[in-house]
């Protein structure tokens, strides 16, 4: 028999290997990870192989790894561990930050066979070979910083109703806490045109949300000469079929009033903001080397809620990083209390071998840590009820999602308040018009209640509620 030889990429496989080979896929991480995850998916399953079903042996094993913290590796290696154990004969590849900062200790660790860098992962079948497992380590191929260059596209439906659009990858900013440059390489993105192509894919395949996902995405058009802002433009006025964009997190001195405004008068772009702070005093966000202060974050969030009064705000913080006195904490605490935002993503600070903020003095107790992290926690928990009690009564466009089994039905608003409704299958990936309600149960959402002429004449309003 002759073999199948196709080509993919730039390549020239015998895609007669992965005939009728199952594998399973794990994700650790960002939804920039999750949204690659998925495309490496399309690639296998294109080329013969099949997801695994629930409790069946795979032949193949894809880890994509993270490694922002000392807990995201070790997060890796248990993860690559019980993947090993619970499909023993598989061919287990493993991809991603932890993968690429690290490869020789992932290729040590038992039953790994094939390590693939940030530049590699695009072509995974190129490395897959004949799927033969190796006896000593595994396969390794890495590319130096500076040679980690290219763009891999991807646009994958999440598990629910929303897709993930990579619009940029790496990042140029060096923040003295971080490794992600490191791991990720320079900043870099796809033309606006292939973005918007690929958000019409997403609506041929029934998408109705998309989520702009990358490392550091409002430096989108370092590579093309283009814009973030004409990005935003282009996928607002050229795909028909999206009902709602979300921009997933933008530094704040890339986000400019003039992305602002057109999010506050877009019909397409939700009044939805991730934006990360990492410090509320000026002292430690320089030794972060940050590139703004906390009036610019100031400024940044009077703008928005100048424009968008109801719009959801969440925030990145860490706590206990290296320089990070009681006094400069506090200083962060009276600052953040005094921002109206919804939420803090709190973050205890993990020293990372190789980056600046090791040379810093001041090192703060991981004891101290929790503490300052509860502290947040408490602040953000108030934040976001006070925020979610200030819109019951409304009545507003919900996205809705088919739950997990045995889980009430979901969706969010344009605002990303989360609502849980009554079970009907026939409304999954529908938008509805809800009347919002007090908090459910277990205080996780707030209980709506389907207006029964609500649907159409919404999707005419554009979903801005």
């Amino acid at each position: 028999m002759r073999p199948n030889i196709e080509v993919v990429g730039r390549f020239m496989i015998d895609t007669s290997v992965f005939q009728d080979k199952t594998a399973v896929y794990y994700t650790l991480g960002c939804k920039l990870n999750f949204s690659e995850t998925s495309t490496m998916a399309r690639i296998l399953q294109e080329a013969g192989v099949r997801t695994a079903r629930r409790g069946e042996k795979a032949d193949i094993c894809v880890v994509n790894t993270c490694s922002v913290t000392e807990v995201a590796d070790k997060k890796c290696r248990q993860a690559i561990h019980r993947l090993v154990k619970q499909h023993p004969d598989a061919f287990v590849v493993v991809t991603g930050c932890y993968a690429q900062l690290k490869p020789d200790t992932v290729a040590h660790i038992d039953g790994v066979d094939l390590v693939l860098g940030a530049e590699q992962k695009k072509d995974l079948l190129k490395y897959l070979g004949d799927l033969q497992k190796t006896a000593h380590g595994g396969e390794v191929h890495t590319s130096a910083l500076k040679d980690i260059r290219s763009f891999a596209p991807s646009c994958s439906r999440g598990d629910r109703t929303r897709f993930f659009l990579k619009v940029q990858d790496g990042c140029d900013y060096f923040c003295s806490y971080c490794t992600i440059p490191f791991a990720r390489g320079r900043s870099r993105n796809g033309s606006i045109a292939s973005m918007v192509e690929q958000a019409r894919r997403a609506v041929a395949e029934g998408g109705k949300e998309i989520v702009l996902t990358g490392v550091n995405i409002g430096d989108f058009g370092r590579s093309t000469g283009e814009a973030f802002l004409d990005l935003v433009k282009a996928l607002d006025q050229e795909v028909e079929g999206i009902e709602r964009y979300r921009i997933s997190s933008i530094e704040p001195n890339l986000l400019t009033d003039e992305i602002i405004d057109y999010v506050a008068h877009s019909r397409r772009f939700m009044p939805h903001f991730h934006i990360p702070l990492q410090s509320g005093c000026d002292e430690v966000l320089r030794l972060m080397r940050r590139r703004y202060d906390t009036a610019l974050f100031a400024h940044k969030i009077r703008r928005i809620k100048e424009e968008m009064p109801d719009a959801f705000i969440g925030v990145d913080v860490i706590v206990g990083t290296r320089g990070e006195t009681e006094a400069y904490f506090e200083q962060a605490c009276r600052f953040l209390q005094g921002l109206d935002v919804t939420q803090l993503h709190v973050f205890s600070y993990s020293e990372r071998p190789g980056t600046q903020a090791l040379k810093i003095d001041h090192v703060v107790s991981p004891d101290e840590k929790h503490r300052r992290s509860q502290r947040l926690l408490e602040m953000s928990e108030q934040k976001w009820r006070n925020f979610y009690q200030a819109h019951v009564g409304q009545v507003v466009p919900v996205l809705l999602e088919r739950p997990k089994p045995g889980m009430p039905m979901h969706g969010f608003t344009p605002n990303y308040i989360r609502v849980e409704v009554p079970h009907d299958d026939a409304l999954d990936n529908q938008v509805v018009q809800v009347r919002l309600g007090d908090f459910n149960a277990d205080a996780t959402a707030l209980q709506g209640v389907i207006l029964a002429d609500g649907g159409e004449a919404l999707r005419n309003e554009g979903g801005q509620g």
